[in-house]
């Protein structure tokens, strides 16, 4: 099932030589990664998991984001016998994954063991959706992107919709490891626990080992979790050191803001508490980002931000709802700020590859308050 051209630049109508076409190819390492982490998905099976099962999981996501173009990609890869109870099971989880992330339990994750998932399979099966919810986003994105900025008539200036508001979160007070669980969005550093065991460092081939210790990944469960297909993890971490580890283009602050945005929308406690600290050491706006992370359920993600970080955070949560709700109004009010083409998409894969992320944090783990940082609230709460 390989690809010699590129999904999402046909899928997205991107003309060569366009000013998006452009910006893609600037983010070379983020276009090749994103090739890369589809071809590690879509391109080798297993007897367990083969190709016409995982495109019939990645069709019914893409359908599930009303992307249509997706959608028949997909389905055009579904020859083959496809077993229908593993089909019914892993679609279940991946309607959660889907439209409700926040509500996953490790009660999904042994639903799917009971019907014979094992847990290299579930990783798969995590990553496949989440990646289809990454590509969704992009495609839709950056078809608005080209028709506004290669347009082959005026582009009306639409009327801006209602701002997003902020999603719910965990309110429990203790993991399933019986760890203190964080209640509100924080900055603070934090744990985050497995669902699944994750794979021990020495059970990894030295090819595997030594990929993990170049991206300072063998010491975190969550990265030795994902592990479990590690292909798929590599071209991943590619993906998003492309996507946010490169010059030029959006300040690094507001790729960071993105990544707190969609984390709001999701509900998402640990990827906020890891990318609004980045947010506000980078863009010295301390006091705008725990705005942000004040926001409660329901309330609009964007009030009391300045003008330009209004546009982004409005754009952003737009495009992270599911199916995708960002419009050419959103771009229009960034092409005014001014922000480039380039600027914009770095804006939309960053909040993109926030989909994808959240969705893993989400569903096959949750975080913790570490030990050393309860003691020191307890003892300040106890000395005030």
């Amino acid at each position: 099932m390989s690809e010699t051209h590129d999904l999402i630049d046909e899928l997205s109508a991107i003309s060569a030589g366009s000013a998006l076409a452009e910006s893609r190819k600037f983010r070379a390492a983020a276009t090749e990664h994103t090739r890369g982490s589809y071809q590690a998905l879509f391109s080798t099976g297993s007897d367990a998991f083969p190709l016409p099962l995982r495109a019939a999981i990645a069709a019914q996501v893409a359908d599930w984001h009303q992307s249509v173009g997706l959608l028949q990609h997909y389905l055009r890869r579904t020859d083959g016998d496809v077993d229908p109870q593993r089909l019914s099971s892993a679609l279940s989880f991946a309607r959660r994954l889907t439209f409700q992330p926040v509500a996953a339990t490790p009660a999904d994750l042994a639903e799917l063991q009971q019907a014979g998932w094992q847990p290299d399979e579930i990783i798969t099966l995590a990553q496949l959706v989440s990646f289809v919810s990454f590509q969704s986003r992009l495609i839709h994105g950056f078809t608005l992107l080209e028709s506004l900025t290669t347009p082959t008539e005026p582009v009306p200036a639409d009327p801006l919709p209602a701002p997003v508001t902020a999603g719910r979160w965990h309110t429990q007070s203790h993991t399933a490891g019986h760890r203190p669980a964080p209640l509100a969005f924080t900055r603070k550093q934090l744990g985050w626990e497995p669902w699944l065991p994750a794979k021990p460092f020495s059970d990894f081939s030295p090819q595997g080992q030594e990929s993990l210790i170049r991206f300072g990944h063998q010491d975190s469960d969550y990265f030795r979790l994902l592990g479990r297909d590690q292909p798929v993890l590599e071209q991943r971490t590619l993906t998003d050191k492309g996507i946010f580890y490169t010059h030029g283009g959006l300040p690094r602050a507001e790729r960071e803001l993105a990544a707190t945005v969609v984390s709001k929308v999701n509900g998402c406690i640990y990827c906020a508490s890891v990318h609004a600290r980045k947010a506000s050491q980078l863009s010295k706006l301390q006091d705008e980002v725990a705005l942000l992370l004040q926001v409660q359920p329901g309330d609009p993600l964007s009030d009391g931000q300045s003008a330009r970080w209004q546009a982004e955070i409005e754009a952003v949560a737009a495009l992270s709802l599911t199916p995708p709700q960002l419009t050419t109004a959103h771009l229009q009010a960034l092409q005014r700020l001014p922000l480039s083409t380039l600027e914009m998409t770095d804006l939309i894969q960053a909040t993109a590859f926030f989909a994808w992320a959240n969705r893993l944090m989400l569903t096959l783990g949750e975080p913790f308050i570490p030990a050393e940082v309860a003691t020191a609230a307890t003892e300040k709460r106890t000395s005030a």
